[in-house]
């Protein structure tokens, strides 16, 4: 169930940062921040999303100005705990990051891992590029991570694909192809007794993203398969797009 954190409040944000994830491991971190830093130049930086800091804090240490927008209280107050993610460090404005607003240019705009799905009708994600449009300067990128949907894995008559069965719990996804909406759905046994918790996304193409950015006025410069820049195929599940604001 949602509340006023969205649907990443306190039960998630206090699990988030666990340190065996694969996506707090170096080979994930690094590169992100690399190419992010490139983009950024001698500008700013605005994260969508920037929950407990797992891309931010790295990419302030390396002295481009960040300020994130975030609806989760919880998960910025992860940030706020951290070296680094003091108030005079980074900047957060709490909201939805579809249309909230923050003062100044930035020179890269970005949301990471999945988290344009997170807005889960199209407009809002339409709305979400012309938001961070308006945001940028002149010549200014905008980068989203994000999977490939996974339809390839749904044989005819099925819409739920598993991710996790193990003693402990499993967990899926549910999709409904006609609205591309999505659901990740998991089940915690725990001395027998089971918790069930839903959180819903809206899956999107490449292709349909490339026509909200024209929609913002934004258009494609470089599309890869991951954060080291590999080619982006038929095969790949996951893309790193970039789209610029004409000069």
């Amino acid at each position: 169930m949602s509340d006023e954190d969205g649907y990443f409040g306190e039960q998630i944000a206090a699990t988030y940062d666990d340190p065996d994830s694969e996506m707090f491991q170096p080979v994930a971190v690094e590169p992100a921040v690399g190419l992010l830093a490139e983009l950024a130049g001698e500008g700013r930086a605005l994260e969508l999303g920037i929950g407990t800091g797992r891309i931010a804090l790295p990419l302030a240490a390396r002295g481009v100005p960040v300020h994130g927008i975030d609806l989760s209280r919880a998960m910025v107050d992860r940030l706020r705990a951290k070296q680094g993610g003091g108030a005079a460090d980074i900047g957060v404005t709490i909201g939805d990051f579809a249309t909230t607003k923050v003062d100044g240019e930035f020179s890269v705009a970005y949301l990471v891992f999945n988290t344009i799905m997170n807005l889960t009708t199209q407009d809002a994600q339409v709305d979400c590029f012309r938001n961070v449009a308006e945001h940028l300067s002149p010549g200014g990128a905008f980068v989203i991570e994000v999977m490939v949907p996974e339809l390839r894995k749904l044989p005819a008559g099925q819409n739920v694909v598993p991710f996790k069965v193990s003693p402990t719990g499993w967990a899926f996804d549910a999709y409904d192809v006609a609205t591309q909406a999505v659901s990740s759905n998991y089940v915690e046994v725990e001395d027998g007794r089971g918790a069930f918790r839903s959180i819903p996304f809206r899956y999107v193409w490449p292709a349909e993203l490339d026509l909200m950015a024209r929609l913002a006025g934004l258009r494609l410069r470089e599309r890869w398969e991951d954060w080291d820049r590999a080619p982006f195929t038929s095969e790949s599940g996951r893309h790193i797009s970039v789209w610029e604001k004409p000069v």
